[in-house]
């Protein structure tokens, strides 16, 4: 059961004293499009224990190496609505209060302690939990926390306790950790670790810095991936102005918090009023009126109308595909190492945002996928076939649902396959050669450089 807010609004135009308006409502699947059920989805509140299907494989596979790439946790807002109050929450662990998780406390414990940890240069300087009575715009709170906690374990349960990934005597060369430079980054990977590992050492723990959200590293020059980003944000922006709705809404907003229209709409409400719904708090009020479930609804039901477009345009498409080709080159080089025998980086972290996971998910062809919610997963299993020492497949999964034969690259496969997987020569070939078809190319260098027919 999730708590929605509801707004009751006074003859006077404003909110009565009680603060929080409980309505129950349970979380099955609706039959169309609902702004409200797909935003609850999207908040990912830690309640129910999550069912999942990684390291699911027939009993003679052995499990070789774990990739997993993690949008981080719930966080404040990073956008504020003008002259409204901020949203009534704090950014303090308090192991009594909900969400919480049994590890929680013995984690702020650990955390609070001095770090030996090997991090990339900004990296050190960053806070290793949240810890503010009044939240930093982008802070993670304490829900984003336990959503990590939670994930690290569930991971563990899995990988170490079941298929004995990594042993107690773990090395530093078994991990490869990669985060941006957000504090909400960093302390969502630390989170997950701290519950995954089979015992957190921060002399183990060395996290790499980042600096670009689409993990580019070394290969962020692609003037045709900003090409077609730009081409995606016309659409965006067209899809926006025909949506009367839309603009009605926008209008009615701005006249309560008694702002310009345009200078509403550049505040990014969505990303405030998400923060609201999430965390059961009543929309913002002024004395002109209050904001309600009506303008969040259709503010939602655009979003969502945005993401279907987008898959069906292919702009979005285009640009995930250059956008995501150095990140999945390395994993697919890391993969191919591993089946060959390496033992090091057997399991990989990689903390990101949003705008990471969403192109990786477009790229592969995952279309039936939702926008990342607060922290998602995607992971990438390498197993090896116990009859066939030589043969290596990999695994796919998406907050726990196996979605390894929804990707361009193998849905073909599994029509003629026994095997519930994915032969790994096939995912090498599909970022090697088969992502630059579509560019009339046949290397991430060109395909950056040829301008479309």
């Amino acid at each position: 059961v999730h708590l929605i807010p509801v707004n009751p609004i006074r003859e006077d135009g404003l909110n009565p004293k009680s603060r929080k308006r409980i309505m129950p409502d349970l979380l099955t699947e609706p039959p169309a499009i609902d702004p409200v059920y797909e935003a609850r989805v999207y908040c990912n509140i830690p309640t129910i224990a999550e069912r999942s299907m990684e390291g699911h494989a027939p009993h003679y596979f052995k499990l070789v190496s774990v990739q997993v790439l993690i949008r981080h946790g719930d966080r404040y807002p990073l956008y504020a609505i003008p002259k409204t109050k901020r949203p009534d929450i704090d950014c303090m662990l308090l192991p009594s209060r909900k969400p919480s998780h049994p590890q929680l406390e013995a984690f702020i414990k650990y955390m609070s302690r001095g770090s030996a940890a090997q991090m990339d240069g900004s990296l050190s300087s960053l806070p290793r939990y949240p810890s503010h009575s009044l939240c930093e715009m982008g802070e993670l709170t304490q829900t984003g926390v336990v959503q990590h906690l939670r994930n690290g374990q569930l991971l563990r349960e899995i990988y170490i306790n079941k298929h004995k990934l990594l042993l107690s005597d773990w090395t530093a060369k078994q991990l490869y950790l990669e985060t941006t430079g957000k504090s909400r980054t960093l302390q969502s990977a630390l989170a997950l670790l701290y519950t995954f590992l089979p015992d957190f050492d921060w002399k183990k723990i060395n996290m790499r810095h980042q600096w670009s959200t689409i993990f580019c590293s070394g290969s962020c020059d692609c003037p045709m991936r900003n090409h077609y980003l730009e081409e995606e944000q016309r659409r965006q922006y067209s899809l926006r102005v025909k949506n009367n709705d839309l603009e009605k809404i926008y209008v009615d907003m701005a006249k309560i918090v008694g702002i310009p229209t345009r200078q509403l709409r550049a505040s990014n409400p969505i990303d405030s009023l998400l923060c609201y719904f999430c965390h059961n708090v009543s929309f913002p009020c002024t004395k002109t009126g209050c904001i309600g479930m009506e303008h969040f609804k259709v503010i939602k039901r655009h979003q969502l109308e945005d993401e279907r477009e987008r898959q069906e345009k292919k702009l979005y498409f285009l640009y995930a595909l250059l956008a995501t080709h150095p990140l999945l080159n390395q994993t697919v080089n890391r993969l191919q190492r591993i089946a060959e025998g390496k033992k090091e980086e057997v399991f990989v972290l990689y903390s990101a945002h949003d705008v990471t996971l969403s192109p990786v998910l477009s790229a592969l062809g995952i279309t039936e996928a939702r926008f990342p919610r607060f922290a998602a997963r995607l992971v990438f299993e390498l197993w090896q076939d116990g009859k066939r020492p030589k043969e290596h497949f990999v695994r796919i999964l998406y907050n726990g649902a196996d979605v390894t034969f929804q990707t361009s690259f193998c849905k073909d496969y599994y029509k003629r396959s026994t095997k519930p997987m994915c032969p790994l020569e096939k995912f090498v070939n599909f970022v090697k050669r088969d992502m630059f078809l579509i560019f009339n190319s046949t290397s991430y260098y060109d395909a950056c450089r040829r301008r479309p027919l």
